[in-house]
């Protein structure tokens, strides 16, 4: 529940029935700064370095630090404090995944925590079309949209084996700001009014969300107390509660109560996995990401592979050649997501092939430098076989490295806040494919595809830097084009993240965000790009968190202006 101020109410129900009749919202420097380019986006600092989606969770990882907290003691109070400051994009009731690099050893860890399919997940499950898709959105909203979440079993699994401090420590703070409260900022109201009728569809999620009939507005005051008691529950528990006691009980119940198919043995089952993360290397810099169930790292290694093939340090990073090279080779990338990306414990993936240079120069020779392809030849990535989101990234001060993305998958995920317990659940069943032919498929316990990509970048084998971003399909698209903006075009982090993006699916139009000149734009048309154009600082292109190594040993943290991004060191 949240306290409202008054003499916003007409201004309130005037914005909802805008909204109703318009579109809801969809989920290297080389030098030594100074001082932030960015006022209260980015900071520099010696002893550690947090960015993340909310200036309250970047300062509560600070708090972890001085605390004598490591990097993951960070991470993990810095991702419950998420779920509670930003519940559009993440929290307790959805998944993620966590990497991390020690900054002794250099030793890497993949923690995969992300959603997994209840037992009785079937195609019988849902109301399809005669062409096989879901009827009435069942798989986007409501009871029948929910996996099994992973969130507080991969949190505190980190916590256990990496981590330094207790379960109290971390997540003290996040259990303090849901019970008192914190200011709605701009950006989540925005999300919550173009979320309105989700919100308000639910009574459990509109008690918290909404009030009389009202959305969420910019400076309201938003207090979860079900959510803080559930957190508490954990703190003192541990993960058992949520996966085998009380907690357990009452999603099961209460999605159930709506039509749902969970069952407590679900709970029970769900299991963290560890898994090898994926390595590439781009102009000498070695990019280090999520394997499957994530297709995101092999997709962003397979990008830049082929981006390597061109001379982009020569060329300006926003003119219609670069973008025209960047659109196709987004559409080459995108088709072999569709056409090879699975969870690899149900499907073979050629995740070797993906990632080869040898690979990458034939997808990159196909490309026409003069002209936009309507079709292209799909090739075959295992004949070079060898044998809505958010995102934070953390360096502390012994230059351990931790880079983590998770989601509820859309913005407000299902809709559907559990009663009593304050916990918002996914709808990553959204992330299926109800084709049986696709690697993709809906099958029992398998987790689904995903674009999530959180990122390390070594050079000359150290520490250099951790970047990533949410935005769905579009986070393969950012992550490479921000690394090239550093690498290949000399910006500083900061400059690399707010300089304005492109987006290309396999096919449809070339999204450019607004920035971008009008002369690129005709340029491209005429090249035979269908060419759409976005708003300036748009949250389509979701909300990169970075922290990078500067010349003199200093730490630079940049933050993503699309949302309530802010960077704090260590001072």
């Amino acid at each position: 529940m949240y306290t409202r101020r008054e003499p916003r109410r007409l201004v309130a129900l005037l914005l909802v029935c805008f909204l109703l009749m318009t579109t809801a919202l969809t989920g290297c420097s080389s030098g030594v700064l100074s001082e932030p380019i960015t006022p209260g986006r980015d900071d520099i600092s010696s002893k550690g370095m947090v960015a993340s989606a909310h200036p309250k969770a970047s300062a509560i990882g600070v708090e972890i630090l001085e605390k004598g907290g490591n990097a993951v003691d960070a991470a993990v109070a810095v991702g419950f404090a998420l779920g509670v400051l930003e519940p559009n994009a993440s929290g307790i009731g959805g998944g993620g995944f966590m990497l991390i690099r020690d900054g002794q050893t250099g030793d890497l860890a993949f923690v995969d925590f992300r959603e997994v399919l209840p037992e009785e997940a079937s195609l019988d499950k849902y109301s399809l079309d005669e062409e096989g898709k879901v009827l009435n959105m069942e798989h986007q909203i409501g009871p029948k949209s929910i996996a099994i979440p992973g969130e507080v079993a991969g949190l505190l699994h980190a916590l256990e084996a990496y981590g330094t401090l207790d379960r109290q420590t971390v997540m003290a703070p996040s259990i303090q700001v849901a019970k008192e409260g914190f200011e709605v900022s701009s950006t989540l109201a925005g999300i919550a009014q173009g979320k309105f009728d989700l919100l308000s569809g639910n009574p459990a999620t509109a008690e918290v969300f909404t009030t009389e009939g009202l959305p969420l507005m910019e400076g309201d005051l938003l207090v979860q107390a079900d959510l803080s008691q559930t957190l508490e529950q954990i703190a003192d528990q541990g993960a058992s509660v949520f996966y085998r006691g009380e907690i357990a009980k009452k999603i099961v119940e209460a999605v159930n109560g709506q039509g749902g198919y969970l069952t407590l043995a679900d709970f029970e089952n769900y299991q963290v996995k560890m898994r090898e993360p994926v390595r590439g290397d781009y102009r000498g810099y070695e990019i280090v990401s999520a394997p499957p169930s994530s297709s995101g790292g092999t997709h962003v290694i397979e990008m830049l592979n082929i981006m390597e093939n061109f001379d982009l340090a020569s060329m300006e990073p926003t003119d219609a050649k670069t973008i025209h090279l960047w659109a196709e080779t987004m559409k080459r990338v995108y088709n072999d997501r569709n056409l090879h990306m699975g969870d690899t414990d149900f499907v073979d993936v050629p995740l070797g092939g993906l990632q080869s240079k040898d690979y990458a120069k034939t997808l990159a020779d196909s490309i026409d430098l003069e002209k936009a392809s309507a079709g292209f030849e799909s090739f075959d990535p295992w004949q070079y076989e060898s044998g809505s989101t958010t995102h934070y990234s953390i360096i502390d001060d012994q230059g351990t490295m931790v880079s983590v993305t998770k989601t509820i998958n859309h913005f407000f995920g299902s809709g559907i806040v559990v009663p009593g317990t304050g916990i918002l659940m996914n709808d990553e069943i959204a992330d299926f494919s109800f084709d049986p032919s696709s690697p993709n498929f809906i099958e029992p316990g398998k987790r689904p595809l995903s674009s999530m990509s959180p990122t390390l970048i070594l050079k000359e084998g150290k520490a250099y830097g951790a970047i990533g971003t949410p935005g769905g399909k579009r986070i393969i698209a950012t992550v490479p084009w921000v690394i090239s903006q550093i690498i290949d075009h000399g910006m500083d982090l900061q400059t690399a993240i707010e300089s304005p993006r492109i987006a290309q699916y396999e096919r449809g139009a070339l999204k450019l965000e607004g920035g971008i000149a009008g002369e690129t734009v005709e340029t491209l048309k005429s090249m035979g790009h269908e060419v759409t154009v976005r708003k300036e600082n748009d949250l389509y292109f979701g909300g990169v968190q970075g922290v990078v190594y500067l010349e003199n040993g200093d730490l630079h943290g940049g933050a993503d202006p699309r949302r309530d991004g802010s960077a704090i060191g260590v001072h």
